[in-house]
């Protein structure tokens, strides 16, 4: 009997067979993945311009908004229950192009946009302009409103002004060569401040940020981090103020304070007036329910007039209302858009120096 041997070849075919097969499957697979990504990668870059335009589109509209209150004659003011603020609208508005008029979900193609909010930014003191008078006590006054320990506010103050001015050093603050000596070195900017967040880079509040921020300035919950005495600060104790730096403070103004948008903190940086005049100012501009953005606001049509009308003599009116105005002529504009899953946040800061004449100064997403 015959016998014939049995060779492997058979096996070693079925081999090659199967990873052929195994090596198809994964180049298949990471094609398929790489289509999917690409995909992907193509519908954001869509979504990314879709956005971008939608963020512009909310800038256009708040363009006009703030374009066409100016043009309301029976309304020589800007004020928190004008719609450009989120308020229901002033008497002149409800017979303007802007009645009616939705700041929320406007559609544009397959989006849509939203006016989240529009803060005039008269309502603060323009930091770059207190190193000229009468606005040069301003930092001072905000210091000591805050309640800033006497030694740190001369600390700050003049480290605040040699950070803008090319002059100096003044006797408390500094210049590139106390900036070099740091552990991260760097160089005193000596021109106008940009961005308020600069502030943390200042001798004086590079070591106390609760000076810029309010409050401590931490995360810890203030039951277990700090001991409040009623009576100042307690050695050791990281001070807790009730605003800050930010809350008083902008890099982009006209350089004057509307009486018809600032809080009573800000109010107080004008010369002569203290808490009990601009409660008043409040007080009156807010109406019969006392509430500021509602239909029964009484905006003040003139600085001195509500100063005097405030408790200020009709001599420190007039010098006072030298660093005011019932005019804001510079925005800062929220516009969230949304195009399917994605939503992004835009900024602007707008110049609005006349009723055709309103410049986007910047324009960036959060």
């Amino acid at each position: 009997m015959k016998v014939r041997a049995h060779h492997n070849s058979d096996g070693i075919a079925l081999i090659v067979v199967m990873c052929a097969i195994f090596v198809l499957s994964a180049l298949a697979a990471g094609f398929a993945l790489s289509m999917k990504v690409e995909a992907k990668l193509g519908q954001n870059a869509n979504s990314e311009q879709q956005l971008l335009w939608l963020g512009r589109s909310g800038v256009e509209y708040a363009r006009y908004i703030l374009s066409q209150q100016l043009a309301i004659r029976s309304e020589p003011y800007d004020s928190l229950n004008q719609i450009w603020a989120g308020g229901p609208g002033g008497p002149g508005e409800t017979n303007s192009v802007l009645s009616g008029l939705s700041l929320k979900n406007c559609q544009v193609g397959d989006g849509t946009f939203s006016i989240d909010k529009i803060i005039d930014l008269e309502r603060y003191v323009n930091i770059n302009a207190v190193i000229y008078p009468p606005n040069s006590q301003m930092i001072q006054q905000a210091l000591t409103l805050m309640g800033v320990d006497a030694g740190d506010i001369s600390v700050v103050n003049d480290s605040i002004l040699d950070w803008i001015q090319t002059t100096g050093p003044l006797p408390a603050g500094a210049k590139s060569d106390y900036y070099q000596g740091l552990a991260v070195p760097y160089y005193a900017k000596e021109a106008p401040i940009d961005d308020m967040s600069e502030l943390l880079l200042i001798k004086g509040i590079l070591d106390h940020p609760e000076i810029y921020w309010g409050g401590t300035a931490t995360n810890h919950p203030p039951a277990q981090f700090q001991h409040k005495l009623g009576f100042g600060t307690a050695p050791g104790q990281i001070p807790d103020y009730p605003f800050g730096l930010v809350n008083i403070f902008t890099p982009f103004s006209s350089g004057k304070i509307n009486l018809n948008t600032a809080d009573a903190n800000v109010l107080q940086m004008i010369p002569n007036v203290d808490n009990v005049i601009a409660e008043n100012i409040i007080k009156m501009r807010a109406g019969p329910d006392g509430a500021d953005g509602t239909e029964d606001d009484t905006p003040f049509p003139d600085p001195t007039v509500a100063l005097n009308s405030a408790g200020l003599d009709q001599q420190l009116a007039s010098r006072s209302a030298a660093v005011c105005t019932v005019r804001s002529f510079t925005f800062e504009v929220h516009v969230i858009a949304q195009f399917g899953d994605s939503k992004r946040e835009y900024v602007a800061i707008l110049a609005r120096n006349s009723a055709t004449d309103i410049q986007v100064l910047s324009f960036y997403w959060k």
